[in-house]
């Protein structure tokens, strides 16, 4: 393939490759120079031009395929608009000269045609370049014309296609030969043919005037004509040409009008128009009067529907803002059609007549009208419907008779009102909450009308009226429960009118089967008043014989919109329930038979319907409630369905006696019957299987696609939707009994014994038989539906045919039908043959099927034989699989393959291609073998078939799809055969994007989706894109649902380059011939008035704005997650350009045609005519603005997403800190300003926020307050760097209040409301506030939602369910309580400060602007304060709620019956949602409370019985008053732990973190309490329960935040302990007064023994030692022994980590305290071994020489165990000694230098060592090991090179040195006192030279002042001796002073003052040594000579000061000593 890329055809490769191959070779040389000339150097092009051309023209001649041919003229075309025109004229001859030709062999065909399609190609790139020669060229054509068979007749119009829009206005003179010869052909044979004069016309009535103005007429009819027996190709093609003429003849184009002068034709005469072909079809006016007074024959559905399609054309052409002028019009030209009598002969056809209609109405006013637009058209609508239903009243109560007509006027007035009504619903449901105004503007009354139309005479009128209301309520439903009781009122008070009874039950059961689209659903009670009217119904209809029919119905159909309401509801009426049902039906076989004595025809009419009511609210009860089917209810329900099937038998006897028309009801009951059995499970009824052979009998041949009505089936109205219907359309009765009885006979089949399945079999081939011709058809079609379906039951069973008899009985079913001429029968048979080879699953078996199938395909010559036993192959391989056909694969692959390739029949091929998919999908990778020549017969195919042929072209791309998907990731390979499969694959995909067919193209679209899903590197995404782009606007769903599909996959991976390329060919526009060149190659139907034109919004901007135009789900739900891959990939870096988007979407104007985002740019065709301007064209150009159809403005849909992507868009931005930096970003700004940041838009999403929240669409006022509480998480700390102190925020106070005061207006659903709470607590709560007027503004709005709180259960008005209210009453609480804890943090925070100081008088004027506003850090409390008594009730209620509803199922009979404080019995399962949602907030802040007012202390004493009356909420316990103190403590304690604890042992996966932390928070807060520490302390297994759980969290929840807040809670509960033990053993103390009775007392008590499960500190250091080996895991010895282990240096732990640990350390030193003296030696080597191994991993240097806090919490613990009073038990003395000796031991050891560890902290292991010696100074006395190796410790210190460390022993040492016990410390001074000296002397002479030498030494030379001070008076000489020559040899030369460096000049002064302080210490002493040493003395006295002389006045000064020992400059954080 390679060498086919070159300018040049390689003649040479082509000459070596076989035969076959030739056509792919040269068809990808044409593919690469199409992409090549256009980008080549002119210069280049010229020079090879004429070997090109030779080349190319040479081609002509050798018969190329469609695909080749198109490409070849096209390329041949380019060359010469880009190189030299000379020899153009001989090469457009030498075409004529072919086309002329007499030859008519089809091996010329292709030649001929190729000429055709350049001639084409030439004219259309060329147009008047090419001068006067076209109209020989054109005469040429139209004579080939006449001759040509349908293949050239269709190339040569669409050729005469491009010659016109080529030459446009010039070839005026040939525009009438053309439509002469064209206008004939519009009725041709071929399809495809009348497609091409479909466009060929639609080309020229661009500028031929006659086709509008005088011709129109007979462009209509024959329009009209051409419909007749048309596919869907042509009825498109023909609508668009139909729609466009007459859209021109009412505004023509302006050039046209000016050159002649036309008459313009009105807008009656054209709807007018198009009404005779909706209504009389083709045959017009033309006919003969006779004719049509006979009322001839009805127009057939093809017509009808292309003139539908032409009406929705011909709006979208005028455009939106024409429709919003003249929709009045419009709807009633609309609405007259479907009330004209010709449109409604039958039922049926009516049926079809207003599918038709509201599809019209559907399609102009759902997608071309914006907001505003379509609630002026309701309006129209609406008066509409009322003008119609003042007639109906008219005739209805007309009396005298004097109206005749009236009747048939009434009769037709009800389609009218079908569709209005269905229209009107719509609306309004696609409006939702926005279509507020048009319910509530009284001048419209539209529920009034509604609501009249329930009394309409008609059954469907009053339906579709009921169906609009319920369309009404899901939109908006706060209208839902008024609707309700309105209806109940009017049924009750029309009780004796049969429709009121109708109409107002309908509308009931429509509003009920709404209710689940509304979250917030309905009163509970609503229920009851539904079951009270339907039972009073069903009462009183024996009653009133009149009216008996009419109240049965609508009491079982209200009973049946009940059950739609689910369990929750149901189960309450349940037993009532089960009662009616068992009274409809007679009780026993003898009633049975009395019944069918007596009665008349009208009784036995009232009992069936009846009946088949009961039946069918059985049904509902059955799908919507399957929890409420136990097995007792199944049994009690099968007791009348039993009697109903016994009664069906007895029917017919009952319509013999009473007449047929019985027929109708009995088929009712039947249906339901069906129905409902299809429900239950089938073993329930097995045994009564003899009821289930069911008798096809009825079954008609009428095809009922397309006549779904809601009259067929009253119940559907309550039922769900189906996905994707927009209102339910159930059958006719006879086709929905046939639908259910398929459906129950494959239900049934698998259950029932092989007898009854060979009767039934038996049976179907007996009823085959009996019926003849067309009644055949339908009744094979039936039976083979119902096998089909009876064998799918088996396989998804999984259960086998049956006996031999069996199998044979289907076979001959099966094998008989697969030579039925019927293609559908064919195809089931095909379909059960596979299915029955998989349930059988026998190899013999398959393989006998195989082989007959083999065998009659190798000898039959018939189409149908072929197809059908190919189909069967297919079949077969699919339904089995490839292993278990693996042996037949090759011969079935070789057979179809043969059959794939024959070109006389295309429907052979067609289905040999299908199968062939289906084998190629059912093997996967064994097919891989057949992969090279399967493609190679594709491309084949698509290189030769004509693309007239599309089903043929549609199979190849199913294959080729399956192909890829075969070959798979090997795709991505290089070796020679992938690369050859990879070519050919995308060589396929490319002809097949350049069909004319939208199905083809979208398989080639999809096969690219695999390509690049395996290959991405292989598929081309500059072509790809720009293509995908252009089918974005293509009137065909299922293109633009491929091109999306694939734009999603592509998004995923490469957003930024998708949205790159789709930017070029919006860059490219301007470069026009390119964007006409991918406009005509790919996008033949775009929507009229929709070009694509990409804006700089880019391909983001068009799909948002293609949101608002598609309704399609599947399409929406890919738009959605394209722009959601795009958001992620690209919203970061372009920041501005997506907040723009969203800003534009959501700032939209509800006007119509308001500028937005997509402006629409000039139609295709004037942009390639930019090149010539004459005169002519410039007209052209002229008059399309003022139609440029302005898109919609974004839908609320749309909206709502926009504001989902604003809040990912935050959420993306979380990573970097920049963006919620101000300053940052301007200094990130500053340097990059390209460069974009969140924070500096954020006045636009405050801005987005607040128009969200406070739009119409209730769901975008939820989207907005999501992201408002956003933006306020985010931002709220961020600070304003312009004004120090305060934040960012704090401008946008006002705005953040305007957005939330609406959401807390009385009619404001709950839902909203409770998202508001929410926003509000955060925003409190965030702390942006801080003028206590605007906090006050928003805190006004939680006091007033409070007051509803309090309000109680029975508020009045009530809209939504009981649910609902919760939620809201729990959402104030919520945010409440979150308020509350905010202020409690902020009252302590506050105290915890210390007080400012005052200020000084000189910062006064600074300070002033920030102090007045500044607030109190208690303001916040004191708003909360006054409303807390109310509050902790209301709290202290809803936990006891939430413990309640948290009760496991079994201990369901503790709940109250009459619910809880918030909740009703009823919702209970809804509102434990909300309580899960709502209750940790509540519980954090019930425990601040507590734990603030000392558990509520006096609060009783307050309660006044005016607060108690006002609180009905609250189920006040009588008792409640008498408790004690205690007894209220310990139960909300009990209330409190119960609560946490629950929630702690098991918090589900999906609880927020936030949940976790403050159910922790709450728990140590509550025990920081004196009263709740008691209680826990004195209940230890609680203590311990609680420490389990909490280990349990440790061990599920990683967050460090959730482990440090266990730990305090640890230690809360420790403490409390502690003091538990302390007021025993003072009480203790007490009464024995003696020591040793403490003995016992602590855990352990005498034995020492610690009990797992019982003991607190045995649950603590479960704890702790997990903590602490989780985050340092060397502690963990087990892990040392490992062989694996390698020994890790210690790291510095995360700050976090690190005050873990320090807290747990701490905690382990509190245990020991906890136990008996023989308790605590049993866990202090634990605690002593975990402390000296925290010390050893966290003994690490740090740069500043910090102490890290693990290290001072484990020094700290050493002390705290040492220091306890343990040491002092006597008992335990030799343990404790041991104890200690080997801790000391083991630091020792730890502290030992070592290479591995270089960052070693000595100094932290010194203290340790230090504190040892101090602290237990009697157990270590004595003991040499130790006391060497501490001696080595402070040696390896003091010759430490760091002089920190040094400095650091020196102090160390010196508290050694003063110890008062003289046998510790004497050894030490014995040993490095001479060190130290050493040390010191040596300074003289390396001087120090920095501070911390400096320091060291001066630390050592306190140590020997010290030491001096200690000796004792005889030694005081030599002492001296030692310290004042070292102190002298510091003193520097006087004359050295001045040039020292400061450190040196520093230690001389130091030396200096220590001389001069000394000497007067010890006179005597002094003055010996100095006298000893004379050089000593004429040094100090030179150097204080200097002294005085250099500072005579500063050293005057300092003598008079006493001089004080300066305190050592080196402080530890924590005093150890």
């Amino acid at each position: 393939m390679e060498l086919a890329h070159s300018l040049l055809l390689n003649e040479e490769a082509l000459a070596q490759i076989t035969e076959a191959k030739r056509p792919v070779f040269i068809f990808e040389w044409l593919r690469f120079l199409d992409k090549v000339l256009v980008a080549a150097n002119k210069v280049d092009v010229k020079e090879k031009q004429k070997k090109l051309v030779e080349q190319l023209t040479g081609l002509i001649s050798s018969a190329p395929g469609p695909p080749t041919r198109k490409l070849l003229a096209k390329n041949l075309a380019t060359l010469y608009s880009i190189g030299d025109t000379f020899t153009v004229f001989q090469t457009l001859d030498k075409c004529n000269e072919i086309i002329k030709s007499k030859d008519d062999t089809p091996a010329y065909l292709p030649t001929k045609l190729a000429a055709v399609a350049c001639v084409g190609a030439f004219y259309e790139k060329m147009g008047r370049m090419l001068g006067s020669s076209f109209p020989d060229t054109i005469n040429n054509l139209l004579k080939a014309l006449k001759s040509a068979e349908s293949q050239g007749r269709g190339e040569i119009l669409l050729s005469l296609q491009k010659v016109l829009r080529g030459l446009g206005g010039a070839a005026a003179s040939c525009h009438r030969d053309i439509y002469k010869n064209a206008r004939s052909l519009l009725t041709d044979r071929s399809m495809a043919v009348r497609c091409a004069v479909a466009k060929c016309l639609l080309e020229l009535q661009n500028e031929a005037v006659f086709m509008w103005t005088t011709e129109l007429e007979n462009v209509a009819t024959l329009c009209f004509k051409a419909l007749e027996g048309s596919n869907y190709g042509v009825r498109v093609a023909v609508a668009k040409l139909l729609g466009t003429v007459m859209a021109t003849a009412l505004m023509p184009k302006q050039a046209a009008v000016m050159r002649q002068n036309v008459k313009r034709a009105t807008l009656e005469e054209v709807l007018e128009l198009m009404a005779t072909g909706f209504l009389r079809g083709g045959s017009g006016f033309l006919k003969s009067g006779g004719e049509m007074l006979k009322g001839g024959g009805s127009v057939s559905r093809e017509v009808r529907v292309g003139v539908t399609e032409a009406y929705v054309v011909f709006v979208t052409t005028l455009g939106g803002q024409w429709l919003e002028r003249n929709f009045a019009t419009f709807l009633s030209h609309v609405l007259d059609l479907v009330s004209h009598p010709r449109a409604t002969q039958t039922h049926v056809e009516a049926v079809y007549s207003r599918r038709c209609v509201s599809f019209m109405l559907r399609a102009t006013l759902g997608g071309l009208l914006g907001e505003k637009a379509q609630i002026a058209a309701g309006k129209e609508i609406c008066q509409a419907i009322s003008k119609q239903m003042r007639a109906v009243e008219a005739v209805v109560n007309d009396i005298s008779g004097e109206n005749k007509g009236g009747a048939a006027d009434v009769s037709s007035s009800q389609h009218v009102m079908v569709c209005a009504l269905k229209e009107l619903g719509s609306l309004v449901q696609s409006l939702s909450a926005t279509a507020s105004p048009l319910i509530q503007e009284p001048s419209i009354g539209l529920l009034e009308t509604v609501t009249s139309v329930l009394l309409h005479p008609s059954m469907a009128a009053r339906l579709a009226a009921a169906w609009c209301l319920r369309c009404v309520a899901v939109a908006l439903p706060y209208q839902l429960t008024p609707l309700l009781d309105r209806c109940a009122e009017r049924i009750n008070n029309l009780k004796s009118s049969p429709e009121a009874v109708s109409g107002y039950s309908f509308a009931m059961a429509a509003l009920l089967g709404g209710v689940h689209q509304c979250p917030l659903g309905i009163p509970h009670s609503k229920g009851k008043l539904v079951v009270s009217i339907a039972e009073d119904l069903l009462r009183t209809a024996a009653q009133n014989s009149r009216l008996s029919l009419q109240r049965t119905q609508a009491g079982w159909l209200l009973l049946g919109a009940l059950m739609t309401l689910g369990p929750s509801l149901v189960r309450y009426h349940l037993p009532k329930m089960l009662l009616l049902w068992r009274n409809v039906f007679p009780r026993s076989q003898k009633e049975l038979e009395a019944e069918k004595a007596r009665g008349d025809a009208f009784t036995w009419q009232v009992t069936l319907e009846g009946r088949a009511g009961a039946l069918c609210a059985m049904r509902s009860f059955v799908a919507h409630c399957p929890e409420l089917l136990t097995e007792d209810v199944i049994r009690r329900l099968m007791t009348p369905i039993e009697c109903a099937m016994t009664m069906m038998s007895h029917v017919p006897a009952i319509i013999k006696v009473h007449g047929a028309h019985l027929k109708a009801s009995a088929a009712m009951v039947r249906l339901r019957l069906y129905d409902i059995l299809a429900l239950l499970p089938p073993k329930t009824y097995e045994g009564n299987s003899h009821f289930c052979i069911f008798l096809f009998t009825d079954l008609q041949p009428n095809s009922a696609s397309g006549s779904g009505a809601l009259e067929h089936d009253p119940s559907s109205i309550y039922l769900r939707v189906p996905v994707g219907e927009a209102i339910p359309g159930p059958l006719p009765l006879g086709v929905s009994v046939i639908d259910a009885s398929v459906a129950l006979f494959g239900v049934v089949f698998p259950h029932v014994s092989s007898k009854h399945r060979l009767q039934m079999l038996d049976h179907f081939a007996e009823c085959i038989k009996q019926a003849k011709g067309v009644r055949q058809q339908a009744v094979q079609l039936n039976i083979f539906t119902a096998v089909l379906s009876a064998l799918k039951g088996l396989a998804e069973n999984k259960s086998t045919l049956g006996p031999e008899e069996v199998r044979k009985s289907a076979l001959a079913l099966v094998m008989g039908a697969l030579d039925n001429p019927n293609p559908i029968l064919r195809c089931a048979a095909g379909e059960a043959l596979g299915r029955m080879a998989q349930v059988v699953g026998e190899a013999t078996f398959i393989a006998r099927m195989a082989q007959t199938s083999f065998d009659k395909l190798k000898s039959a010559r018939d189409v149908v034989s072929r197809t059908g036993h190919s189909l069967a192959l297919g079949c077969l391989h699919r339904y089995v699989g490839g292993i278990g056909s693996g042996q037949h694969l090759k011969t079935s692959v070789s057979i179809l393959l043969a059959l794939a390739q024959d070109g006389s029949s295309h429907e052979v091929q067609t289905w040999a291609l299908h199968s062939l998919a289906l084998i190629v999908d059912s093997s996967g990778p064994m097919y891989r073998g057949y992969v090279e020549p399967t493609l190679s017969l594709v491309l084949t195919l698509l290189l030769t078939v004509p693309p007239s042929h599309i089903e043929v072209h549609q199979c190849l791309g199913r294959c080729l799809g399956a192909l890829i998907t075969t070959v798979g990731p090997e795709l991505q390979g290089n070796g020679a055969t992938i690369s050859t499969i990879r070519s050919s694959c995308l060589v396929g995909c490319a002809i097949m994007q350049d069909h004319s067919d939208s199905l083809v193209q979208a398989a080639a679209i999809s096969c690219l989706q695999q390509l690049h899903m395996f290959a991405p590197r292989h598929v081309n995404l500059s072509s790809l894109v720009p293509c995908l782009c252009v089918h974005l606007c293509s009137s065909h769903l299922l293109l633009r649902r491929a091109a999306v599909a694939c734009l999603r996959q592509l998004a995923q991976r490469e957003a930024a380059e998708v949205c790159e390329y789709a930017m070029s060919l919006a860059k490219r526009a301007g470069d026009n011939t390119t964007v006409s060149k991918h406009f005509n190659s790919y996008c033949v139907d775009s929507v009229p008035g929709l070009d694509l034109n990409i804006t700089e919004t880019g391909l983001e901007g068009v799909l948002f704005g293609m949101l608002d135009r598609e309704t399609d789900r599947k399409l929406c739900s890919d738009i959605h997650d394209t722009l959601g891959h795009m958001l992620s990939s690209l919203a970061v870096e372009k920041l501005s350009h997506w907040l723009k988007l969203c800003k534009d979407v959501l700032a939209a104007t509800t006007d119509v045609g308001a500028p937005v985002v997509f402006e629409v740019e000039k139609d295709e065709e004037d942009s390639e005519k930019k090149d010539e301007m004459d005169d002519d064209s410039m007209f052209t150009g002229l008059g399309e603005d003022d139609k440029s159809k302005p898109s919609v403005a974004p839908r609320w849909v749309t909206r709502v997403f926009a504001a989902d992507c604003l809040c990912r868009i935050i959420l993306l931005c979380e990573n970097d800190k920049a963006h919620f930096d101000l300053a940052a970003a301007r200094s990130a700004q500053a340097k990059n300003p390209k460069g974009d940041q969140l924070v500096l838009h954020l006045s636009d999403l405050i801005r987005m926020a607040f128009m969200a929240a406070t739009d119409h669409s209730n769901q975008l006022r939820m989207a907005g307050l999501q992201a408002l509480e956003d933006i306020i998480k985010k931002f709220a700390s961020v600070p304003e760097p312009e004004f120090p102190g305060h934040v960012i925020l704090e401008q946008y106070q006002a705005n953040v209040g305007a957005a939330l005061r609406p959401a807390f207006s009385p009619d404001t659903p709950s839902d909203i409301t409770a998202k508001a709470c929410q926003v509000c607590s955060t925003w409190i709560g965030s702390g942006v506030v801080s003028d206590l007027n605007d906090l006050r503004r928003v805190h006004n709005l939680l006091v007033s939602s409070l007051d509803k709180v309090q309000a109680g259960k029975g508020s009045s008005s009530q809209l939504y369910s009981e649910s609902a209210t919760t939620m809201e009453k729990l959402a104030v609480l919520k945010a409440w309580a979150e308020v509350y804890v905010v202020a409690m943090k902020i009252k302590k925070d506050a105290e915890s400060k210390p007080a400012k100081p005052v200020r000084s008088v000189d910062d006064e004027e600074d300070d002033d602007d920030l102090g007045a506003n500044v607030l109190p850090p208690d303001s916040l409390i004191t708003l909360v304060q006054p409303e807390l008594p109310a509050l902790s009730r209301l709290w202290l209620a809803m936990l006891r709620d939430y413990a309640l509803l948290t009760l496991p199922a079994e201990f369901s009979s503790q709940l109250p019956p009459d619910g809880g404080a918030f909740y009703t019995p009823e919702t209970i399962d809804t509102a434990r949602i909300h309580y899960r949602s709502s209750w940790a907030p509540v519980l954090h802040a019930v425990a601040l409370w507590l734990s603030s007012t000392g558990f509520g202390a006096g609060e009783e004493k307050e309660e006044v019985p005016s607060s108690l009356s006002r609180t009905p909420a609250i189920p006040q316990a009588p008792s409640s008053t008498t408790k004690t103190f205690e007894e209220s403590v310990k139960d909300r304690m009990h209330l409190m732990l119960g609560v946490s604890i629950e929630f702690l042992c098991f918090p589900r996966p999906e609880e927020p973190m936030e949940h976790v932390m403050s159910c922790l928070h709450a728990l140590f807060t509550l025990l920081e309490s004196p009263s709740a520490k008691i209680h826990i302390a004195e209940d230890q297994l609680l203590a311990v329960e609680l420490l389990n759980v909490l280990h349990r969290l440790l061990l599920t929840r990683d967050p460090p935040a959730v482990q440090l807040q266990v730990t305090a809670v640890v230690q809360e509960t420790i403490r409390a302990a502690q003091d538990h033990l302390q007021r025993q053993k003072a009480s203790k103390g007490e009464e024995e007064g003696e020591k040793d009775s403490q003995r016992s007392l602590g855990e352990g008590g005498d034995t020492g023994e610690l009990v797992p499960g019982k003991s607190l500190v045995f649950a603590a250091m479960e704890l702790l030692v997990f903590v602490l080996v989780r985050h340092l895991p060397q502690l963990n010895a087990r892990v040392k022994e490992s062989p694996s282990h390698v020994p890790l240096r210690p790291q510095r732990l995360p700050e976090e980590s690190a005050r873990l640990v320090a807290n747990t350390v701490s905690i382990l030193a509190e245990l020991p305290s906890l136990c008996s003296p023989a308790g605590s030696m049993t866990i202090l080597p634990t605690v002593l071994f975990l402390i000296t191994g925290v010390l050893r991993e966290a003994a690490v240097k740090t740069a500043d020489n910090s102490v890290p806090v693990t290290v001072s919490a484990a020094l700290q613990g050493i002390k705290t165990i040492i220091t306890s009073p343990l040491a002092r038990v006597e008992s335990m003395q030799t343990q404790w000694t041991g104890l200690v000796r080997s801790s000391l031991a083991s630091v020792l050891e730890h502290s030992q230098p070592d290479e591995s560890r270089p960052d070693m902290d000595q100094v932290s292991m010194l203290t340790a060592i230090t504190l040892f010696l101090l602290s237990a100074s009697n157990e270590l006395v004595g003991v040499t090991v130790l006391q060497k190796g501490c001696m080595d410790r402070f040696r390896n210190a003091l010759n430490f090179s760091d002089p920190w460390v040094q400095a650091r022993c020196y102090q160390l040492l010196l508290s050694v040195f003063q110890h008062s016990s003289r046998t510790l410390s004497t050894p030490y001074i014995h040993a490095l006192a001479p060190v130290m000296v050493e040390k010191l002397k040596a300074v003289e002479c390396s001087r120090p030279g920095t501070a911390a030498e400096l320091q060291a030494v001066q630390e050592g030379i306190r140590v020997l002042e010290n030491l001096v001070g200690m000796g004792e008076e005889q030694n005081r000489v030599q002492l001296l001796t030692l310290l004042v020559p070292t102190l002298i040899s510091y003193l520097l030369d006087e004359n050295a002073i001045s040039s020292a460096p400061q450190v040196s000049r520093a230690l001389h002064d130091f030396a200096l003052q220590n001389l001069m302080r000394i000497g007067p210490l010890y006179p005597a002493a002094f003055k010996i040594v100095i006298g000893a040493a004379p050089e000593l003395k004429i040094r100090l006295e030179s150097a204080i000579r200097a002294n005085q002389a250099s500072n005579r006045a500063k050293a005057a000064a300092r003598l008079a000061q006493p001089t004080v020992q300066a305190a050592p400059t080196i402080k530890l954080k924590t005093s150890f000593f």
